[in-house]
């Protein structure tokens, strides 16, 4: 007998279904998601995001302090005040947006900010590129935020809602980045299913609760924020004799990330019928594979799709699909690639000097095994050159090749260059 389905607490005919785009989603899922404070600078392809919410409080949908800047350094800034204040802080940003906040993302993680960040995946300059690769996000990877990658629409609205939940419980506290693919995500319309407003509310517990700590010499509990009546410091100056041990703190918090990673991807699912592998992890026909490739983003429906035609032919091949990236799950990487042949690692950016960013951290995972799969790193789609079925075949054929072999003859190889 077939095991049960669960039937979500909300079951789809009770969501609301719109054809949106990608950055239509996150605006949504931030409408939702009882924000207190907005900045907003505009760049492409993250633009929507903002302004569609600016949509939103200027008809009076929401009781959002927006806050127009005048840079993304500046957006940043904002949200780190309104943080450090109680308030829920979200902003969007893409590519040298992203550069431009570079010294406030350190800033946000290490004051222990549980801001929400859209990053609308976009390479970065020169020369100037609006499209798609992950070398804005890959660049923010030792900032100390948690970092998600979303495959779709639907996910980018069910990932940003998590995030809040995600990074403001009390047992993480760092600020998350949700990852969504420029223009191939961002600009492209999907039918999503959203919840009810009160629902998402529910999901978040209402308003943001802000961490209570006994931080007075009279053992007073009192809200980790910006109050007069209860003054605390934020971001003083730390030197030698302090500075190494609340640098820990942050270690043992993203310590604690997975898993509350994989408590709220449950807790979804049951409300929604919706859940993203483990919420760290998306294997797709792994069990038995000789073949196994890794990827971020939206690619990984085209590399799925590959998959399933090759299983039809006869080979043994199976993909991840990395959902968490920062902390990096390397346990449970290995514990799904260790019986692999050859692992092929799918990398939408460029090292200059190196292999690419996933290869690293994989290669570090598969270390100590005491028999190892071959490792293969695949840097491709710079600039937003597409993937097609086509491509993605080729790799795999490749990597097959190896498998027979046991030689990696190339192990940086870059996929999609015109010759």
């Amino acid at each position: 007998m077939a095991e049960a389905k669960e039937i979500p607490r909300i079951p789809p005919e009770k969501q609301v279904l719109m054809t949106v785009n990608g950055d239509e989603a996150v605006a949504y899922a931030v409408k939702q998601s009882l924000v207190d404070v907005v900045a907003a600078y505009p760049i492409t392809p993250q633009t929507i995001i903002v302004e569609k919410f600016s949509e939103f409080v200027a008809n009076g949908e929401v009781h959002t302090e927006f806050i127009p800047v005048e840079s993304e350094h500046s957006a940043m800034s904002a949200c780190v005040g309104a943080a450090a204040a109680g308030a829920r802080a979200f902003t969007a940003t893409a590519a040298n947006g992203l550069a431009l906040m570079w010294e406030i993302l350190y800033i946000a993680a290490s004051l222990r900010l549980p801001i929400v960040l859209a990053v609308a995946n976009r390479a970065l300059s020169a020369p100037i590129n609006i499209h798609c690769d992950h070398s804005d996000a890959y660049g923010m990877r030792d900032a100390g935020w948690v970092q998600l990658f979303v495959e779709n629409s639907q996910e980018a609205y069910d990932t940003t809602i998590q995030a809040f939940k995600i990074g403001e419980d009390p047992r993480v506290l760092l600020p998350v980045a949700v990852n969504l693919d420029g223009f191939f995500l961002s600009h492209t319309l999907e039918d999503v299913r959203m919840l009810p407003d009160e629902v998402v509310h529910e999901f978040l517990g209402g308003y943001r609760k802000v961490a209570k700590t006994y931080v007075d010499y009279l053992g007073k509990e009192v809200e980790v924020k910006l109050d007069p009546a209860n003054p605390l410091s934020f971001g003083p100056l730390d030197l030698y004799d302090y500075y190494f041990e609340h640098k820990m703190h942050q270690v043992e918090a993203m310590k604690n990330v997975p898993e509350v990673v994989k408590k709220v991807n449950e807790e979804w699912y049951e409300l929604t019928g919706r859940r993203y592998g483990d919420g760290i992890l998306v294997p797709y026909a792994v069990e038995d594979a000789d073949v196994i490739v890794t990827v971020l983003g939206s690619t990984s429906g085209t590399v799925r799709a590959v998959v399933k035609k090759l299983r039809e032919r006869g080979y043994k091949v199976g993909m991840v699909r990395i959902r968490l990236f920062r902390p990096f799950p390397f346990n449970e990487l290995k514990e799904i690639l260790k019986g692999a042949k050859v692992v092929g690692v799918m990398d939408r950016a460029i090292s200059f000097g190196s292999y690419g960013q996933s290869f690293l951290e994989i290669n570090t995972a598969l270390y100590d095994l005491k028999e190892r799969p071959l490792l293969v790193n695949y840097v491709y789609g710079l600039g937003g050159r597409d993937a097609p079925p086509e491509l993605i075949e080729k790799m795999f054929m490749e990597l097959i090749e190896v498998a027979k072999t046991g030689e990696v003859k190339e192990r940086l190889r870059f996929l999609g260059v015109r010759t």
